[in-house]
């Protein structure tokens, strides 16, 4: 049989703005929509964020996320998958409220503090429709907190829901951090490891980068972890075709890249999902459905999702 390869669809995320791209969802039913069609072509875990309907700032309120949880769960059998990073101005309380809430199958965690910069994008987009983007995208002092307390907060605070979490890890000390938790016992195997390459402030997108990632965290974890991609901007597919023939799973979305080729903006998180699905197969390798991830992840299953 062939190797099964999880896609992770990231649909709306919290960097991207609405004026840089029409196809990037903003209310509740755009995400619903973006969730669903990119579960339909592929991916099996929906990783989710929320967003104001009028501005497209990202909203962090489990209020905010209530509408589109619902439609995805009743027209999509995808693994959800909230976020806790939210975005990197909010505190850990509320970032990690909507997940203590509504109870995931999944919930990504960053695993170390670190430098967050948008402004490279501001090369490319010069015309914006809401004030709040401009200020967002330059900002230059932006420290993205994630301290050893912060993480032990979240783990602690979802350790009773069975939420299982895709462990975001933007450079090797991360994965180190990781480690230490896994040690103490807070953390427990399969590990969903995302190693993330190509965000300013991180780890670079260099082969070399994904192997030495590759390389730590099979050096650290053994057969513990469950290893995935994000390659951002337009390293995005590049990552994955290279890490998916080295035994990696991919994620993709709008959230970490606007793009689906070389000039050519994304018109939809499908697409995107539709182009990993391409290199998965090419590989000669299967796309995972949802319930083979359960099984692969160990999650503890869609209907536990309270909502």
């Amino acid at each position: 049989m062939s190797r099964k390869v999880i896609i992770t669809c990231a649909v709306t995320g919290a960097i991207h703005t609405p004026s840089m791209s029409k196809a990037l969802p903003v209310t509740p039913q755009e995400i619903a929509d973006a969730a669903v069609d990119a579960a339909e072509a592929g991916a099996a875990i929906v990783h989710l964020h929320a967003r104001n309907p009028k501005t497209g700032r990202p909203d962090q309120s489990p209020e905010a996320f209530a509408p589109f949880l619902k439609i995805i769960k009743q027209r999509s059998n995808a693994v959800i998958n909230l976020t806790t990073g939210g975005a990197p101005t909010m505190t850990v309380d509320e970032r990690v409220r909507p997940a203590a809430v509504y109870k995931p199958e999944v919930a990504s965690l960053n695993m170390g503090s670190m430098n967050f910069a948008f402004f490279g994008m501001l090369n490319r987009f010069k015309k914006f429709d809401h004030e709040w983007e401009r200020k967002h995208l330059e900002n230059k002092d932006i420290v993205f907190r994630n301290t050893f307390q912060d993480i032990e907060y979240v783990l602690k605070t979802l350790s009773e829901t069975g939420t299982r979490f895709e462990f975001e890890c933007y450079d090797t000390a991360h994965l180190y951090n990781l480690k230490y938790f896994l040690d103490q016992g807070m953390v427990k195997p399969p590990l969903f490891v995302q190693t993330v390459f190509g965000l300013q402030g991180g780890t670079g997108a260099h082969p070399e980068d994904v192997m030495h990632m590759k390389r730590t965290a099979e050096r650290l974890f053994g057969d513990k972890f469950i290893w995935s991609v994000l390659g951002a901007g337009r390293n995005q597919l590049p990552i994955a075709a290279m890490a998916a023939a080295m035994g990696s799973n991919i994620r993709v979305g709008l959230e970490d890249s606007l793009w689906a080729a070389p000039g050519r903006m994304a018109t939809s998180n499908a697409e995107q999902v539709q182009l990993a699905r391409k290199i998965i197969e090419g590989l000669g390798l299967e796309v995972a459905t949802p319930d083979e991830a359960r099984e692969i992840l160990d999650l503890k299953g869609g209907d536990k999702l309270e909502v």
